[in-house]
């Protein structure tokens, strides 16, 4: 099953009005039409506080659009929100430690052994999310914006001190994010001692999520055994596996963010940069090279650092296109496609 949030025409980002959550749809698997499901839950948050009872619906509703049994629409993802448009948290982690690693390699920084065993993590700002074709913000090119691509989870109700298959039982939804960066900002908040803020401005959502029963053999283990595609201005950036290198699985990363607190239903919990090794363990190659590229800015001017010394890759700036997504068997977009321009 898949839903999306599609905007309200007389709604406006940020204002107060009826709409700020988008409407509840259910989408057909080849991403083409959509029935309306604001009768069943009138947004996706609805839909998550009683996941129970009104999944059922939800799942006979997307059975019948299969089928073309009911009215439906055409589905265009511009239309769409993030399916969450506004969450009650979000809590990126980094459980592809390989990017790390070579991010603290560049600036010739030990890497301490508990990354390898305890995941990290930060709490972002939830309160707000770009939609899949909102253009990125960005107020000053100085500050160094990067796209992050990721695969993220969307959670049920979590226990405090979850194991890690309550984590991933707990799991109901899966999509992609961009996850914005302004990297010249982050040395100078993480210098405080008090994480980022400033540094992390909103994120995108891929336009629809999908239910893990739907993603078949694609998820396994708590990971999305997928290639994350990334592209910049039309050319290749990444290919990464993101069912490979990943250190912590979403099971093991639900868990952590649940063990000292219970989660609400709508956790949004991200996976961290999709990054693969090299097949000699080292860093990877670009898509040009004949390797499988890399999902963020930052582990492309990472490697440069190390290999000649000094970053050359340029950071995002205005007028640049980003398109992240993920392919089924077929090259079509699964999740849709997050596609954002800097203004």
């Amino acid at each position: 099953m898949k839903l999306a949030s599609l905007k309200h025409p007389d709604a406006t980002r940020g204002n107060a009005t009826q709409g700020r959550d988008g409407r509840l749809v259910v989408v057909s698997n080849d991403l083409a039409w959509y029935a309306d499901a604001s009768h069943i839950a009138p947004t996706l948050q609805a839909a998550l506080d009683d996941w129970d009872r009104l999944s059922i619906d939800l799942k006979n509703l997307s059975t019948d659009l299969e089928h073309e049994m009911i009215p439906m629409r055409r589905f265009h993802e511009h239309d769409a929100e993030s399916p969450l448009p506004r969450a009650y948290q979000w809590a990126d982690g980094s459980a592809y430690v390989n990017h790390v690693a070579l991010v603290r390699q560049a600036r010739a920084a030990e890497m301490p052994d508990s990354f390898w065993h305890d995941p990290l993590m930060y709490q972002g700002g939830s309160d707000g999310f770009l939609g899949p074709r909102d253009p990125i913000p960005l107020a000053d090119e100085a500050w160094g914006c990067d796209m992050e691509g990721e695969v993220v989870v969307v959670t049920g109700d979590v226990p405090l001190g979850a194991s890690r298959d309550e984590a991933l039982a707990a799991i109901l939804l899966v999509g992609l994010t961009n996850d914005v960066s302004l990297r010249n900002l982050i040395p100078g908040e993480l210098g405080k001692g008090f994480g980022f803020f400033q540094s992390k401005p909103a994120s995108a959502f891929s336009p629809v999520f999908v239910t893990p029963d739907a993603l078949g053999d694609w998820w396994k283990d708590g990971k999305l055994h997928r290639k994350l595609m990334v592209d910049l201005n039309g050319q290749p950036l990444g290919r990464a596996e993101a069912g490979e290198d990943m250190t912590f699985d979403f099971g093991t990363l639900v868990a952590h963010a649940a063990k000292t607190r219970k989660l609400g239903a709508g956790t949004i919990v991200g996976s961290g940069t999709v990054s693969n090794r090299g097949p000699d363990g080292g860093p990877g190659k670009s898509v040009a090279e004949g390797g499988v590229g890399y999902s963020c800015l930052a582990e492309v001017r990472t490697i440069e650092t190390i290999q000649g010394g000094k970053p050359v890759t340029p950071f995002l700036k205005k007028g640049d296109t980003v398109r992240i997504w993920a392919e089924d068997d077929k090259r079509h977009p699964i999740f849709g496609v997050i596609e954002q321009t800097v203004e």
